[in-house]
């Protein structure tokens, strides 16, 4: 059986991750699993390349996860894990993650080559609790925080929803107060 043949029925002659139907190729989900179609999946040039060096991600690349996330087939699912793990930082990757359901075995493998795992050195965002705040997520004002630069006064209580992270700096996120986007600092917020 040639397997290039197979993946390419199985998918329809096109990248089974972005739908691509120039440059195809056959990838092997690492580390190998039994071999065969339920360990590789046909990608476009465009997509081996990110894969492959992370340097080169273009997230917007990516928003096709969308639709091929829920592809039956789990060489597909584990890419499609560990692309929006590695782009969870931008905020949607980190709401598709949250609807993508992988059973335990297919998960295990998923994060067998350590993509998704925090880094020593990444910079964790804590709210006044210690909770985590990622990208997207949702914070209520614990103090009245006058804003620099202008009259305005965030009041305590005020949600800020889809804060965004400062990634050099564990302490800053941005989030919209009125209309206004503005720095906040995690030590006068609650997650909700």
């Amino acid at each position: 059986m040639n397997i290039e043949r197979e993946l390419g029925k199985r998918s329809n002659h096109q990248c089974e991750l972005c739908a691509n139907t120039e440059k195809l190729s056959v990838f092997e989900v690492q580390p190998p699993r039994n071999g065969g179609l339920e360990a590789n999946l046909l990608v476009c040039e465009v997509c081996k390349e990110q894969i492959e060096n992370p340097d080169t991600t273009d997230s917007n690349h990516w928003r096709c996860l969308n639709d091929s996330m829920w592809s039956e087939h789990t060489p597909v699912k584990v890419i499609a894990w560990r692309m929006l793990s590695r782009l969870r930082n931008e905020g949607w990757p980190q709401d598709l993650l949250d609807m993508l359901y992988l059973e335990d075995e297919v998960l295990d493998w998923a994060k067998a080559t350590g993509e998704g795992a925090p880094s020593e050195n990444q910079i964790i965002h804590r709210d006044s609790n210690g909770a985590v705040i990622e990208a997207g997520d949702s914070v209520v004002l614990i103090k009245d925080l006058p804003v620099k630069g202008s009259s305005m006064v965030a009041k305590r209580g005020t949600a800020v929803r889809r804060v965004s992270l400062d990634h050099d700096n564990a302490e800053y996120i941005e989030g919209k107060v009125d209309g206004q986007q503005i720095v906040i600092l995690t030590k006068f917020v609650k997650k909700i």
